[in-house]
């Protein structure tokens, strides 16, 4: 017997008919002898619903109350379940954030997990029963709902699966696992069998969208096995675990794309100790995440000039722009320049560590398509680059058949041609 959590989103409880599918996938695995719980999302569409009518009633909501009124759309979806299970002779009990016990900070609308207590749902399993949990939410210290930003029902699952002790956390989709690309931009993007907590990381905060990151950075620290796969496809998906030999036998295992990017450069500021912590605690107290940094010397002025350069996700670029735009004269810089046309192209693979030339391959790969770098960062297992928006999908394409990721490991030359 296994206890496994199973995870739905919004998209494959989207009608009566598809909660109906998913009531039934997770009866089939009880019926398999297994323990279940069930963590939902809501039903496709009804957060944005929920947003839309608070924004017609004031342009900014309270956050408070805003999450009090976005997490009925989770509460939607786990009573449905609950009937649709009932309906089909099951046993169930659905609970909300705060009553499966998840404890949250008070940040509303990005609010992180401190602790999860799913006694209660521990009960019902033990009697035999399914649990049903609304993902999304829980409670702060306060009392308050609050939700967890997007992909939350995904870190929901995962924290429960931690907590009661699970053999898997299975993240069920509209898709059939993680893929070496996305299969929207490049035909020939192939499931991978398995990925690493670190490689999935990586592409998760790279821009692949299937997981929420803070859930696989969950997992990785508790050693929990997350299994990806299609909601209404019974065939295997792909298993995030722990690094292995095989995968370090392949330099690169994925490509992904962000075009939601903006880059910000600070033209000839003063070079001296402390100016650059200055500039990113303007942005960093307004929770604007900084990604990609670049300081070089300037190419005017005297030596004691720098140019200090720096990415932010778009939809932070015009509030970036206007609270550096605020304290330029202090930071003795000359002018600001921004540009949003910008998205950033990543390799990914465990397999960089052992393999030298990966970059140069890249760098070659693009300049042959006469797509400019504009700039590079690297770690251990990735390379990003951040070039013009409108060769985002062709740069894709072409690294995906450079790299012939459209090959198992093993079967696309390794780093012969590197």
């Amino acid at each position: 017997m296994a206890l496994i959590v199973q995870k739905y989103g919004g998209s494959s409880v989207a009608t009566p008919e598809l909660m109906k599918k998913v009531a039934k996938r997770a009866i089939a695995a009880k019926n398999e002898g297994n323990k279940v719980v069930v963590v939902l999302s809501a039903m496709k569409g009804e957060t944005d619903k929920l947003l839309k009518l608070a924004r017609s009633v004031t342009p900014e909501p309270n956050p408070r109350e805003l999450d009090t009124l976005v997490s009925t759309g989770e509460q939607v979806s786990v009573a449905l379940f609950a009937m649709t299970a009932q309906s089909l002779g099951e046993t169930v009990k659905s609970f909300l954030g705060f009553q499966a016990g998840i404890s949250t900070d008070d940040n509303h609308g990005k609010a992180r997990i401190l602790s999860a207590d799913p006694a209660r749902i521990a009960t019902e399993l033990a009697k035999g029963r399914l649990a049903v949990v609304a993902g999304f939410q829980g409670i702060d210290k306060h009392g308050d709902i609050t939700t967890l930003g997007r992909g939350g029902s995904d870190t929901t699952a995962v924290a429960l699966a931690v907590a009661l002790g699970a053999d898997v956390c299975e993240i069920h989709t509209d898709v059939d696992g993680i893929f070496t690309t996305d299969p929207n931009v490049c035909r020939d993007a192939r499931k991978m069998e398995k990925i690493s907590y670190e490689e999935m990381l990586e592409l998760s905060s790279l821009g692949a969208k299937v997981m929420e990151i803070r859930s696989v950075e969950l997992g990785m620290v508790h050693n929990l096995k997350i299994h990806v796969r299609n909601a209404h496809n019974p065939s295997p998906g792909t298993i995030i675990c722990q690094e292995d030999e095989s995968m370090e036998k392949t330099p690169v295992r994925g490509v992904t794309h962000s075009t939601d990017e903006a880059r910000i450069t600070l033209v000839n500021v003063r070079d001296r100790p402390g100016v650059a912590a200055r500039i990113l605690s303007v942005v960093s107290k307004a929770e604007i995440v900084v990604d990609m940094i670049i300081q070089n010397k300037s190419a005017e002025g005297d030596g004691n000039r720098t140019d200090f350069s720096f990415t932010v996700p778009s939809n932070d670029y015009d509030k970036a722009m206007e609270l550096l735009g605020n304290v330029l004269n202090e930071l003795e810089a000359e002018k600001i320049l921004g540009d949003d046309n910008i998205a950033k192209i990543s390799l990914v693979g465990a397999g960089m560590r052992n393999h030298a030339g990966v970059a140069a391959k890249m760098f070659r790969t693009l300049a042959a398509e006469g797509i400019n770098i504009n700039m590079i960062s690297t770690s251990e297992i990735k390379i990003s680059c951040v070039i013009e928006k409108k060769y985002a999908e062709l740069a894709v394409r072409v690294l995906h058949e450079a790299f012939r990721l459209d090959l198992p490991p093993g079967e696309n030359g390794g780093t012969e041609d590197i």
